[in-house]
């Protein structure tokens, strides 16, 4: 039979101690959790109603640094008991509360008072939160932003011709509203001077 010693030093693994523990690559603190191909989700668009998944996921900046406390959480604004109520403003607070307790106005109670945030917004349980069954997110168009921008400016000067067109007219500029962003630009400069 082992003694709890012998038991000990073989459980106990050397790699996975903190004191021992190597640093990740590229001097990260922890080892990197970098997702594999297939658990990537991320898409971007090629071009030509194309996407292809994103693969060229970029290292952060502060790798190897450990950010301190006060930048991770919120400091303090004042200092230390100064925001507590005074004797008199506690007494009356208190009062204030007992009557509105008497009146049939519900308070809070300390335990609803520490809770954080609302959990009926946040409980997937709860039918409120549930999306609408009849929702489908939006599909990308696997369109770039220079082909969108293209695609964009051609509507407009079609919209803009079959105006010009019905109307008789020969220049945007003799129309009332403009229709073109080149045409809005024109008349904002205009405007200025």
């Amino acid at each position: 039979m082992k003694t709890f010693q012998q038991f000990v030093t073989e459980v106990y693994d050397r790699e996975l101690s903190t004191a021992t523990r190597q640093p990740g690559e590229g001097g990260r603190v922890r080892a990197a959790r970098k997702k594999t191909d297939p658990e990537k989700r991320r898409v971007k668009a090629v071009g030509g109603k194309t996407t292809s998944s994103a693969k060229d996921y970029k290292d952060r900046k502060d790798i190897g640094t450990q950010r301190p406390r006060s930048e991770r959480e919120q400091q303090p604004t004042q200092a230390r008991g100064s925001a507590a109520l005074s004797a008199r403003e506690a007494q009356r607070k208190a009062a204030q509360e007992r009557r509105a307790a008497k009146s049939g106005v519900k308070t809070k109670t300390a335990t609803q008072l520490l809770s954080k945030g609302n959990k009926s917004q946040t409980d997937p349980n709860n039918p409120k939160y549930k999306p609408d069954p009849k929702y489908k997110p939006q599909k990308a168009s696997g369109l770039t932003h220079r082909e969108r921008l293209n695609l964009v400016k051609k509507g407009e000067k079609k919209l803009r011709n079959l105006r010009l067109q019905n109307l008789g007219k020969e220049k945007e500029s003799e129309l009332k509203n403009p229709i073109t962003q080149k045409e809005i630009t024109r008349r904002r400069k205009k405007a200025q001077v």
